[in-house]
């Protein structure tokens, strides 16, 4: 029996319109320059003032390098994972760059990426307002229930990315329909 030829045409718009995501991963790629530029505009500030800094700055200093780091990092992960797995593959299976996983993150793979990415940036970001306390220069001064919510929600990533495990392996574990 075969399908109705305005269901065949139906299937292939829905399928056709995939394309529509192909902008965001562009918009994406902006994202990513725009981190470029935020990474250079911080080394360029820490950099000529190197011989003067604390310890404890240099280390703000890099952690603040390293959290640019991972948030390009999730973007190049949900850009080539969610381009390959939505929209189209791409044709550069032989490049001697290709990084090994790429063509290989599947859904699920992304969301657990994505959480640990998500997970390392807060706890980066919660270090970096834990070295700063009581101090009075910088920018990372809270107060104590800013600081508590900070936990909190860091906690709420972690909470999340191990239940994301645990759902992915009970998942792995079942039968499949």
């Amino acid at each position: 029996m075969t399908k109705p030829s305005i269901e065949t045409r139906f299937e292939r718009t829905l399928f056709g319109a995939r394309w529509l995501m192909a902008p965001m991963y562009l918009g994406l790629v902006v994202s990513l320059a725009m981190l470029l530029v935020t990474f250079v505009k911080e080394i360029a500030y820490y950099a000529p003032k190197v011989l003067e800094l604390t310890p404890d700055q240099t280390i703000l200093a890099i952690l603040t390098l390293i959290d640019l780091s991972l948030a390009a990092n999730l973007l190049l992960i949900v850009l080539f994972s969610g381009y390959e797995n939505f929209v189209s593959k791409f044709d550069i299976a032989d490049h001697e760059d290709r990084p090994d996983w790429m063509g290989t993150v599947d859904f699920s793979g992304l969301k657990m990426k994505l959480i640990a990415s998500i997970v390392a940036i807060s706890g980066i970001h919660l270090l970096k307002v834990f070295m700063s306390l009581g101090k009075t220069e910088g920018n990372y001064a809270v107060s104590a229930t800013t600081l508590q919510w900070m936990v909190i929600i860091h906690l709420t990533f972690v909470v999340s990315g191990v239940l994301l495990a645990l759902m992915d392996w009970l998942s792995a574990k079942t039968d499949k329909h």
